[in-house]
């Protein structure tokens, strides 16, 4: 899985690489289909803003967090990616169940 890491209006230092590759890398172990992160990071006046796009297999996952300091903002685009990460998972999970099982609601086809 591959990280990107950019900045607008902001300068990564290594530091702020390092705790974001750190918080991303909980993410990787509970989800081991992720292909690529990119995270953005940027200011605006007093805003801290952090976006990432995660690609997934199937579809593609942009979250999004702001606040008044960066950390801060990189704590609720990690919490943020890990709920919609495990949102699809369970909806994975639901509808492959679905077609194993079959559905309940298509009824007897016998009648």
């Amino acid at each position: 899985m591959n990280i990107h890491v950019t900045g607008r209006q902001v300068e990564i230092t290594p530091a702020l690489r390092d705790y974001v590759v750190s918080k991303l890398n909980r993410i990787t172990q509970r989800f081991d289909q992720i292909v690529d992160i990119t995270v953005t990071l940027s200011v605006e006046k007093l805003e801290h803003k952090a976006e990432a796009l995660a690609r997934v297999p199937g579809n593609d996952i942009f979250v999004e967090a702001d606040s008044t300091d960066m950390y801060v903002s990189i704590d609720n685009l990690v919490d943020k990616l890990d709920r919609q990460l495990v949102r699809r998972k369970e909806k994975n999970e639901n509808q492959r169940t679905n077609t194993v099982q079959g559905t309940p609601d298509q009824g007897n086809l016998n009648q």
